[in-house]
């Protein structure tokens, strides 16, 4: 680690004043440039930056060395001088070259929106598996870049230096320790991702189906989720507010036990080294029995963010190309309701109405909760086996067990015999076979 050291300008994450500079590409716009912009600025804030311009550039024919036109370069080096800027933000792909020759044409430290999510999740991420995904992400980014110091493969926690940092210049001795940094770390990744489905079996075993929360970042998921499971996960009006999978135990009208995930929030263009990185984490999303994709259908491009996460998960294999019926069941939660003027509120209401698994709440003030908690009863029962059995009469614990666990439509005693018409889930029904003597009549 001798040639590694820390550089002067790592604190650059916070306080640094910023320019966003959203170019957009031929063929790539999926949302306005001001929605784009914003979304940008979103991500610099939640990463401590102090956002001092935005500015949108239409770039017809991409430049090898820049992206950008040298026009637009230099009147970007003019306004980092005029402003003081310590660091632009494109809020696109850059590759290495176009990076370098960036900050030497502006004079100013240079990050692209890969380089900027990733700093974020290096921040966020708390847990041990957390982390291990996000540096072997960044790594994978670097690898072919190093034109920066590894100055976080000292760090014990924050971010991970793509903020500062000369250039390393012991190229060959870097890639090395990069390539066994990276074996190691998939191998640590495995060992998570083989406990994760010890305990992912043991789940099944146990019979709780699992819903599983997705969404754009910031659409209200870890207020939703506290509020269903009376947690504290951190939830605030910021991108990428939380990283780390988090499971609870949600009580839901008529089911015993079922198991609520939120996970890490989608964005448009997502880093494909954080997807490669979170797929064990995204798991838990594949294997869930619902999904609960949660809208901010207050936000002005909220249909936009719905294709973001649509487009996700057919990644993942939740969903097929024509989004037709997938193996879990997909809610759509309209959340933020509390946000919207009166007209729009009722508009929504009925469209939400004319379809079967799309509700309106607020997750900040509670409306819609409890019908949203009904339907997701609703939806597990629907799994359910209609029986009709027969206990002896003075068995009260097992009358009690089926009470607890699923529905009597009819009882009838005859002699010292009780016969129940019971619905009750497959995996229910095995566990009461195992613990109480009936007959199937």
């Amino acid at each position: 680690m001798s040639g590694f050291q820390r550089s002067e300008t790592d604190e650059f994450a916070r306080g640094a004043r910023a320019l966003v500079v959203y170019p957009e590409l031929p063929g790539r716009a999926s949302v306005g440039p001001e929605a784009r912009l914003a979304e940008a600025e979103g991500l610099a804030l939640a990463i401590g930056l102090n956002v001092v311009r935005t500015k949108h550039y239409r770039v017809r024919s991409p430049r090898a060395v820049t992206l950008l036109g040298g026009g637009q370069v230099e009147e970007i080096a003019e306004m980092g001088r005029d402003l003081e800027i310590d660091l632009l933000i494109v809020d696109a792909g850059l590759t290495a070259i176009q990076q370098r020759n960036l900050e030497e044409r502006t004079g100013l430290k240079t990050i692209d929106r890969t380089g900027l999510i990733l700093e974020i999740f290096g921040e966020r991420a708390a847990t041990a598996e957390g982390r291990l995904q996000v540096e072997l992400a960044h790594l994978d980014y670097q690898a072919g870049r190093l034109v920066r110091s590894w100055t976080h493969l000292e760090r014990q926690r924050g971010g991970f230096g793509f903020l500062g940092g000369p250039g390393e210049t012991q190229i060959e001795a870097d890639r090395r320790m990069i390539r066994d940094r990276m074996a190691r770390l998939r191998r640590e990744l495995e060992e998570v991702k083989r406990t994760r489905s010890l305990h992912r079996a043991r789940r099944q075993r146990a019979p709780w189906p699992v819903i599983a929360l997705v969404g754009y970042t910031n659409a209200g998921k870890s207020t939703l989720f506290n509020r269903l499971t009376r947690a504290q996960v951190r939830a605030e009006d910021m991108l990428f507010a939380t990283l780390d999978p988090t499971m609870r135990e949600i009580a839901l009208p008529g089911v015993e036990k079922a198991i609520l995930s939120d996970t890490v929030g989608f964005v448009s263009d997502l880093p494909t080294q954080l997807v490669a990185a979170f797929r064990a984490t995204l798991e838990e999303v594949i294997s869930a029995d619902i999904i609960v994709h949660v809208r901010d259908i207050s936000h002005p491009e909220t249909d936009s963010q719905r294709e973001d996460v649509r487009q996700i998960l057919r990644d993942l294999g939740v969903v097929d190309d024509d989004l037709s019926a997938s193996r879990p069941e997909i809610i759509e939660l309209w959340n933020k309701m509390d946000l919207l003027e009166d007209e729009r509120r009722e508009d929504l209401a009925i469209q939400s109405a004319r379809s079967e698994n799309t509700l309106l709440i607020s997750a900040e003030t509670g409306e819609g909760i409890d019908a949203f908690r009904s339907h997701l009863s609703a939806l597990i029962a629907r799994g359910n086996e209609l029986r009709t059995i027969a206990l002896k009469s003075n068995d009260g614990a097992a009358l009690a067990w089926l009470h607890a666990r699923g529905t009597i439509s009819k009882q009838t005693v005859k002699d010292d015999e009780i016969v129940l018409e019971v619905s009750l889930g497959r995996q229910f029904w095995g566990q009461f076979a195992k613990q109480y003597t009936f007959l199937e009549v």
